[in-house]
């Protein structure tokens, strides 16, 4: 029986991540907590894996009830804790000096900042899939595939690529439960470049994306809808959520099933 494993938030998009045992879903789909702040320069771009492989060295743990990160910046003697909210500026201020340019941290507590805005619900990966993907890459471990991918929730108790059930050809939903809380499956998601960099050091693995792409390509099981694969460099799933799921809760264990 599919149940969920693992629940991951990233409270400051583009940090580090943080494995919870619940999570409340907001009346956006999103997941509370999940990218609730975001780093942005001073033009309003993200300051974010894709554009600042820097960004992957720092080190970030969160205390979600006392709303505070423990930051550990390269080369420093120890951590810097800072309130989320009560210390922004002087967080800000720490950023700015690493990055060596102004940075300000901004927050979304309705939607957070998802990559795909149209689809904000938690992104789906499976422990079969993270494990047969680490597998294509000599040296990277299940977690390092997982610290890559950034899914937010990991379904067990299937095989690999279960979560390709999830979608359908474009345009189309598949509705699937989580404990009580429904949700729609959208697409296959895009990735970008931060997948191919060390999550901590930031340094490229030669042709990780030829490779990955070439690999799922070869491994994409015969009943997967072909549709939404304009490429392969695609992995987990965007989701959607209805209304009637708001505030309910993911908790770890809960049964998955596919809606027919």
């Amino acid at each position: 029986m599919p149940y969920l494993a693992k629940i991951l938030l990233y409270p400051v998009k583009s940090l580090d991540g943080v494995e919870v045992e619940k999570a409340r879903v907001l009346a956006s789909g999103a997941l509370q907590h999940d990218r609730e702040l975001a780093i942005f320069d001073e033009q309003g771009k993200f300051v974010n894996g894709k554009r600042h492989a820097k960004i992957h060295l720092l080190r970030a743990q969160f205390t979600l009830l006392n709303r505070t990160i423990s930051l550990q910046i390269p080369g420093g003697d120890s951590q810097q804790i800072f309130h989320l909210d009560d210390n922004r500026q002087a967080l800000e201020a720490t950023l700015s000096d690493y990055f060596e340019f102004a940075v300000t941290l901004r927050q979304n507590s309705l939607m957070g900042f998802p990559d795909d805005t149209r689809s904000p619900g938690p992104t789906v990966i499976s422990t079969a899939t993270l494990t047969e993907v680490a597998s294509w890459f000599p040296g990277l471990s299940v977690d390092e595939i997982r610290r890559r991918m950034r899914a937010n929730i990991e379904i067990d108790g299937v095989s690999a690529f279960w979560e390709d059930r999830l979608f359908s050809e474009q345009g189309d939903l598949v509705s699937f439960r989580v404990g009580d809380v429904d949700l729609f499956g959208v697409n296959p998601c895009q990735r970008c470049i931060v997948p191919t960099r060390d999550s901590y050091l930031g340094e490229a693995y030669p042709n990780f994306q030829k490779i990955f792409a070439t690999q799922r390509q070869a491994t994409l099981p015969n009943w997967v809808a072909s549709s939404p694969f304009n490429h392969f460099y695609r992995l987990s799933v965007n989701t959607q959520l209805p209304p009637s799921s708001a505030e309910k809760i993911l908790q770890i264990n809960d049964e998955v099933d596919i809606l027919l």
